[in-house]
């Protein structure tokens, strides 16, 4: 991985946040953030970021939603969906509208990155 390649975090709970952008930037990758389903929607369409990390419960628009819209919109980046939803149906209906990989948290860093490097 090198400092071209571009992560956009979308995630809204602070502190998670942080730690995926202080390990992301340490990896020696270049980290966008939003803290919301909207913001990121716009950034992910505005920045074209190598990765996408997705959280499914976001304010405004949630995970699944905003995976939907940019593949509607025919955008192929790699989504990583990150979240707390581990139900068999949630992580089926991720994969179903375009998600290319599903972490549930809690997660290990290290899987999380390996993850992120074998799509890059």
């Amino acid at each position: 991985m090198n400092a071209s390649e571009t992560i956009l975090i979308i995630e809204d709970d602070p502190t998670m946040l942080r730690v995926l952008k202080d390990n992301f930037e340490y990896s020696g990758m270049s980290v966008r953030t939003a803290s919301d389903g909207e913001a990121g929607l716009e950034l992910a369409l505005r920045a074209q970021p190598d990765l996408i990390l997705l959280d499914i419960m976001l304010p405004k628009i949630n995970g699944y939603e905003v995976c939907r819209l940019l593949r509607g919109e025919g955008v192929g980046t790699p989504i990583i969906m990150l979240t707390a939803k581990g139900q068999e149906s949630d992580i089926v209906l991720g994969l179903n509208l375009g998600a290319d990989d599903y972490v549930t948290k809690p997660f290990n860093m290290n899987e999380l990155l390996a993850r992120i490097k074998a799509m890059l």
